[in-house]
């Protein structure tokens, strides 16, 4: 593969405008495809084979056109002290909203007015308008939203608290903001690593280009494949991830290859040959990481897994041609001043990475056993992980769905904000006896009469519990009603699906995690021709993801450090965060594994001791590992500002997860247990070593093949980064 890579890169280095000049046509294609495109609305969200989805599937057959599983909005009014909604003048007010909401939009299902609904709490101090949408939240138009807020705006100042709430308000956060932020902070660490603008530029540009080219072609044919405004999401915070990291790997192994004198079309042929084997095998652990979400069995996770790995390919493909046609662009600026004048420091000095090295090799015990104690501690808190999906009460005071929300806590109490739909499959006489049976449970605080379809072979009832949608009181519920009644009656509603959701989540965890790190284990052994460092890359990932699950339990749902991070009511632990976080964090581990691992496999193979290599790999890869770690570390935490609180969350733990396996995990305790194997830790039984194939990562068929340091030499006095 090294020979392969190698050719390539100079090719793309010696034809680099016809490179460059099919990348930009591919971006623009892509471009033109995604401008042109209908406009895409949502990805219809299923979750096969659970009790929720079967009762939406019955509600739709039985009820056509009531819109079960569309969205939903409650507009809650709030009377001054001492006052109460029924009083005349407010009465007015709520009617004319009432009115004004059903002339709003032709996406409205019904509009429920709360006098003959009952909606009014028994001090007449609340009362609440029940909205109904055809379709779901992110189909909504955003005229039918603006709608909703301007009716609820109109009745502010006429006497009433008026708040909206519900998921009609529900959008896909806007991430512009901190996808900027994150850029620039990337630029600053790169200038601050190469020296060099132009070199620091590299990454970025071509970064933005991947990103630009696998988002364009997803809004392109979003509504072929029903991928949806969703879809786009990860695969773009992965694609500027990986872009910026594989760009870095090349561009940081260029500028060491003309260190070593080596003429520029040689070195970039030599930095993709090398490098550019351990991008494509980061690579390949991404996607698998990615293509795993099909795992879970949940189309909306699917279709973003996929997506997502497109553009990481893309990302790898543009790292190994783009790059150095642009490196072949940039001449002798990929370099700092200091270099190109001469006046740069010579490369025999130690730097921070040699010293960390050779302090971790002096005391391997002492760092391993502080490093697994550290983690181990900050993991603890996961062992209370209680996994659900946020509602409204866990949003900013300052967001409207919040301010609803605690309305109807205190008019009706918490439940309301949470109601279960339960859809019986049989007659009348059946809906009466399962209201009966499910009066007879705990939990509940109120269930409406049966309401039957116009068959008369189907019937909804609602159930308000007396607990917060999120509450494990109300889970106990779900789960009482679906064990007292039989199989006819179906436990349904956004409060339900949550639950089936996250329980679906749990169940796929073990059976992703097998595939992502059994499939990467063979792959990381076709890499290192080891089952030690395979081994020990696998359980060092699935400690820093523990470790960064230990800290979100502790600040989301312990509240430990909560207003730091701007954490106003703690609650469950989003269901999608451990699968989010293995499938993210083990692609970015592995690419820091990768990189710096072989540069210490290539140092063993090319003759060094054990020792020497883990010096030699952190000499050259140390200092780019932590620039492409603090960038990750920045972007994700670009995030954590957000009001979105599942957008916090997820911000949070990926930064948490990066900083604790980049710096502890492949920092310290990698190289503390290479120095304890020594020569074992490359040991691969002679059976396993005839049967694998020599994908020659380390470029030992380059060194054989192509000339020495001097060959074409262009500026000896170049030092290495």
């Amino acid at each position: 593969m090294a020979t392969f890579l190698y050719k390539l890169g100079r090719a793309a280095f010696r034809r680099r405008r016809l490179v460059a000049l099919l990348w930009v046509a591919l971006l623009a294609v892509a471009g033109v495809g995604a401008a042109t495109a209908p406009t895409a609305t949502s990805s219809s969200f299923s979750i096969p084979g659970t009790e929720a989805q079967r009762a939406f599937d019955l509600l739709e057959e039985r009820f056509p056109g009531a819109g079960a599983d569309g969205a939903t909005a409650r507009v809650v009014f709030k009377a001054p002290e001492g006052q109460k909604v029924t009083d005349p003048a407010h009465k007015a007010v709520v009617e004319e909203t009432v009115s004004a909401l059903k002339s709003g939009s032709d996406q409205i299902v019904q509009v429920v007015d709360p006098y003959t609904a009952h909606a009014v709490s028994q001090n007449g101090s609340t009362a609440y308008v029940s909205v109904s949408y055809k379709v779901n939240a992110m189909e909504l138009t955003d005229e039918t939203r603006e709608a909703l807020k301007q009716a609820g705006q109109n009745a502010q100042g006429k006497g009433l608290t008026v708040e909206v709430g519900g998921d009609a308000l529900q959008t896909m956060p806007e991430q512009g903001a901190s996808e900027a932020i994150g850029i620039v902070l990337a630029g600053i660490v790169l200038v601050i690593t190469f020296g060099s603008l132009v070199a620091a530029g590299l990454p970025l540009l071509t970064a933005v280009i991947g990103v630009g080219i696998g988002v364009s072609t997803i809004t392109a044919l979003a509504n072929v494949l029903d991928l949806g405004t969703t879809t786009s999401t990860l695969a773009s915070m992965i694609g500027l991830a990986v872009g910026i990291d594989y760009a870095l790997f090349i561009v940081s192994r260029y500028r060491a290859e003309l260190a070593e004198g080596r003429a520029k079309e040689e070195a970039a042929g030599r930095a993709v040959g090398t490098a550019g084997s351990a991008v494509v095998f980061a690579g390949l652990t991404v996607v698998i990481a990615l293509v795993g979400l099909a795992v879970v069995n949940i189309p909306m996770l699917t279709k973003m897994g996929f997506a997502a790995a497109g553009t990481v390919v893309i990302a790898v493909l543009i790292a190994l041609t783009l790059i150095p046609a642009l490196l072949g662009f940039a001449g002798d600026k990929v370099v700092s001043r200091k270099v190109r004048k001469g006046t740069a420091k010579t490369s025999d000095k130690p730097n921070g990475g040699t010293r960390w090295a050779r302090f971790v090799i002096r005391r391997p015990l002492m760092v391993l056993i502080v490093g697994v104690l550290g983690l181990g501690a900050i993991a603890v808190p996961a062992a209370s992980l209680e996994m659900g999906l946020p509602d409204d009460g866990v949003k900013s005071t300052a967001t409207s769905e919040r301010r609803a929300y605690d309305l109807l806590s205190d008019g009706f109490g918490p439940g309301f904000n949470g109601p279960l739909l339960v859809v019986v499959d049989g007659d009348k006489a059946a809906a009466d006896r399962t209201v009966s049976t499910i009066k007879g449970l705990d939990g509940w605080a109120a269930v409406t009469p049966a309401t039957p379809n116009k068959a008369g072979d189907a019937a909804m009832i609602t159930v308000v519990p007396k607990d917060r949608p999120s509450s494990t009181e109300t889970e106990d519920l779900v789960h009482d009603i679906r064990g007292a009644t039989g199989d006819n009656v179906l436990v349904t509603g956004a409060t339900a699906m949550n639950i089936d959701f996250s329980q679906k989540m749990n169940d796929a965890l073990v059976p992703y995690l097998a595939l992502v790190v059994g499939l990467a284990f063979v792959l990381l052994t076709l890499v290192f021709r080891s089952v030690l460092v395979p081994l020990k890359a696998a359980l060092g990932f699935l400690l820093s993801v523990v470790a960064a699950l230990g800290a979100v339990v502790a600040v989301f749902q312990w509240g430990w450090l909560g207003s730091l991070f701007g954490v106003e009511q703690t609650g469950p632990i989003m269901s999608m965060m451990p699968i989010f976080m293995v499938g993210v964090v083990f692609g970015l581990a592995m690419d820091y594994e990768v990189f710096l691992v072989t540069r210490m496999r290539e140092a063993y193979v090319h003759g060094e001791r054990p020792g020497e290599a883990i010096v030699t790999g952190f000499r050259h890869s140390a200092r780019v590992v932590t620039a492409a770690a603090v960038i990750m570390i920045a972007v994700f935490s670009g995030f954590i500002g957000m009001d979105e609180q599942m957008v916090k969350m997820i911000g949070f733990g990926l930064a948490a997860a990066v900083l604790f396996d980049a710096f502890v995990v492949r920092m310290a305790i990698v190289p503390a247990v290479l120095a304890l194997l020594g020569h074992k830790a490359w040991w691969l039984p002679k059976w396993l070593d005839r049967i694998l194939p020599n994908v020659d990562v380390e470029g030992e068929s380059l060194a054989q093949s192509t000339g020495g340091p001097g060959a074409g030499a262009a500026k000896p006095d170049l030092v290495k980064v």
